[in-house]
């Protein structure tokens, strides 16, 4: 795993180098995650185009996010395709930004889905809520001319499970995927920074003020997968059943494993 050193966000990096189960490792500039991109400078631009040949976007915050924040500087290069795939349910103002504010409404049928986590619970209902989003994203991923970069507003729980699924598709060792998804606990302040500097993130924040609350732990991620093996019969099953076949698997394994 490689950190990307972005002038205008804090938590991007190359998920390229991760050990697989078979002895091989996820190959360099084919899958890249970050928190939103809204803030690039002319130099990160430069740097994962023409660096890490940046072709495709995957974008997973929600239709309000989008229009809230506006079109980011990267929607001004041609080259760069962009494919908005939310995660979450068309309806309200939901973020990232806090997983309470997530919740919203739904509370308590999202936390009826692992009571003892609620993170894990809002992962579960990704699945659940929007799998055309999850299976459209990881089809955006596999289809990418050069290097797809997944992102959202944090960058930590949607592009989190999102890029766990992709991995662990191309076979990554699970505790290689957990230590990738906990990694953004390392930019946890930097994240939050951003992100209540944004009206479209600052009120979420506000309703969980305390940082410990936003960094991502291990456990969860290890739950949330315990979890798709336990309800779904592991993540290939997942994904068949929702009709990412078996050629898709194979162009996605073939997308993201070192030759």
């Amino acid at each position: 795993m490689r950190w990307l050193e972005l002038e205008g966000a804090v938590n991007a990096r190359d998920v390229g180098g991760l050990p697989t189960d078979d002895g091989g490792r996820i190959a360099r500039r084919r899958l890249l995650r970050s928190d939103n991109l809204q803030d690039l400078t002319v130099t990160d631009i430069k740097l994962l185009v023409e660096e890490f040949d940046l072709t495709t976007v995957v974008d997973l915050r929600g239709t309000h996010e989008v229009q809230a924040e506006g079109p980011g500087p990267l929607r001004g290069v041609e080259s760069v395709l962009h494919a908005h795939h939310s995660v979450l349910p068309e309806a309200g103002e939901a973020t990232d930004a806090g997983a309470e504010a997530m919740l919203g409404h739904r509370r308590e049928r999202a936390l009826a889905r692992y009571p003892a986590d609620p993170v894990c619970a809002i992962y579960l209902g990704y699945l659940e809520d929007r799998p055309d989003s999850v299976v459209g994203a990881l089809r955006s991923v596999a289809a990418a001319r050069g290097a797809a970069l997944v992102h959202c507003a944090a960058g930590k729980d949607r592009t989190g499970v999102v890029v766990a699924l992709a991995l662990s598709v191309a076979g990554t060792r699970r505790d290689a995927v957990i230590a990738d998804y906990a990694a953004s606990g390392n930019r946890i302040s930097g994240i939050l920074a951003r992100l209540r500097a944004s009206p479209t993130y600052a009120p979420d924040l506000a309703k969980r003020p305390d940082d410990a609350d936003h960094t991502p732990r291990a456990e969860t991620m290890a739950t949330f997968l315990d979890q798709i093996d336990v309800r779904y019969g592991g993540v290939h099953s997942w994904l068949s059943e929702h009709g990412f076949d078996g050629a898709e698997t194979d162009l996605l394994r073939a997308k993201l494993i070192e030759s």
